[in-house]
């Protein structure tokens, strides 16, 4: 027997382990090269892990939840039945993979401890060679509708899995065969249920706790006044050039934000704890909060001063998007130097953000409204929106950060303004 035992690659600068979070093969296994066998997760991103050659899985290293660390065994093929009598070599991914001409005694006996015997049901459609191309999210949906993505034909680019495609899809037989042992099983511990907090909201559950643990939030919440502001989201929308989405507050807020920066620098800085030492940023790189079905994510709009208000929406939409669909790539989802987040309709009367650390404020939005107020000395109706931030209090005082708060909010009731040029004294 020829073994190949693949280590945990190196998935990017500094990582040092990188957490499992779902195995897509089990021992007895056989797998083709580029397969997609693990999915794993480091505290910078998701990332798929194709098996490096074609073999059979002897045994896997961990359970989703486990952290495995980079160079450490991952997964041992047995290569002894691949065509030829060359192994091809890893990829740049796998670099560090050891190739180990015999079986070791105890591995053979470790391998047969975990494989079980494994009744093969016909198949029932037509399976295809290689990787499947599907989200994280989908091989989920898959997973738990016991449906084999073998067998599903997609309809994205490149023949991806979409979640469409799942709906027409069949159950596998083995699931199907299996299921009448589970109803006793969900019936007996129906009252509750235990889940594993693992992969992206275990990473949440940890930067949350880390960052309010050690940042001292300041909570400031201020009234504005942005019927003004909807007045000209509706007249820009109704002109909106062919093709380009229904504009929202957040490139209005984006905007006025890289505005108010200039003169408010201290809250563009992110704090590299380890050196003390806080670094200020010239460019604004915007953290837009973005709810996922995976979890929340922080893609990036990067030098958003540069952009105008079409090129901020549409960048906007576009990363969020790729956030959703889990395509957004580490640069996307790092960088940020402030983040504004928005609850959109569900945005309640006020909120207290978490500061998204290295960070030192965040800015939320909440739900604009009508209500009867008074306006140039008289009871009128106006839609007004609170904003609630957060400031790390250790770097930004209260008063730099209500007046960097107001300086938005003047912004914002006059909107007009955030597009006239500053004028900068001699």
């Amino acid at each position: 027997m020829s073994q190949y035992v693949f280590k945990m690659p190196d998935l990017g600068e500094g990582t040092v382990d990188a957490e499992i979070v779902a195995w897509h093969t089990k021992p007895g296994d056989a797998v083709s090269e580029d397969q997609l066998i693990v999915e794993v997760m480091t505290d910078k991103a998701a990332v798929e892990v194709p098996a490096p050659v074609s073999g059979r899985v002897l045994s896997i290293t961990g359970t989703p939840g486990d952290k495995v660390a980079v160079g450490s065994p991952l997964i041992v093929f047995d290569v002894s039945e691949a065509a030829g009598a060359a192994v091809a070599a890893p990829s740049a991914l796998n670099a560090g993979v050891t190739p180990t001409p015999t079986a070791a005694p105890a591995a053979r006996g470790a391998s047969a401890s975990v494989a079980a015997p494994v009744s093969v049901a016909p198949s029932v459609s037509p399976q295809r060679s290689g990787r499947v191309m599907a989200s994280p999210a989908n091989r989920r949906r898959a997973r738990e509708a016991g449906i084999d993505l073998q067998t599903v034909v997609g309809s994205g680019p490149g023949g991806r899995i979409l979640r469409a495609d799942l709906g027409s899809a069949a159950p596998s037989a083995a699931v199907t065969a299996a299921s009448p042992m589970a109803v006793p099983r969900a019936a007996a511990t129906a009252e509750t249920s235990e889940i594993k907090v693992i992969g992206l909201r275990r990473l949440i559950a940890e930067r949350m706790s880390e960052a309010k643990r050690t940042i001292p939030h300041f909570a400031y919440v201020e009234e504005v006044d942005v019927t003004e502001l909807e007045s000209l989201r509706e007249h820009v929308n109704d002109s909106r050039p062919a093709g380009a989405g229904a504009l929202s507050y957040l490139p209005f807020v984006v905007l006025a934000l890289t505005r108010v920066l200039e003169s408010f620098p201290q809250c563009n800085v992110l704090y590299d704890a380890a050196r003390g030492v806080l670094i200020r940023h010239r460019a604004v790189h915007v953290g837009i909060a973005t709810q996922t079905p995976d979890g929340l994510k922080v893609p990036v709009v990067r030098n958003a001063q540069t952009l105008d208000l079409w090129q901020t929406a549409a960048e906007i939409r576009r990363l969020a998007e790729r956030a959703r669909t889990n395509k957004a790539g580490r640069d996307e989802l790092t960088g940020s130097t402030i983040t504004v987040t928005s609850l959109g309709k569900l945005g309640g009367i006020a909120s207290t953000p978490i500061i998204n650390a290295p960070e030192v404020a965040i800015i939320g939005l909440n739900k604009a409204i009508l209500r009867p107020v008074v306006h140039h000395g008289a009871v009128a109706v106006r839609r007004i929106m609170n904003l609630s931030s957060s400031f790390d209090h250790r770097f930004v005082d209260g008063y730099d950060a209500a007046a960097m708060i107001q300086a938005l909010k003047d912004l914002l009731e006059h909107p007009a303004t955030i597009f006239i040029p500053k004028v900068i004294s001699p």
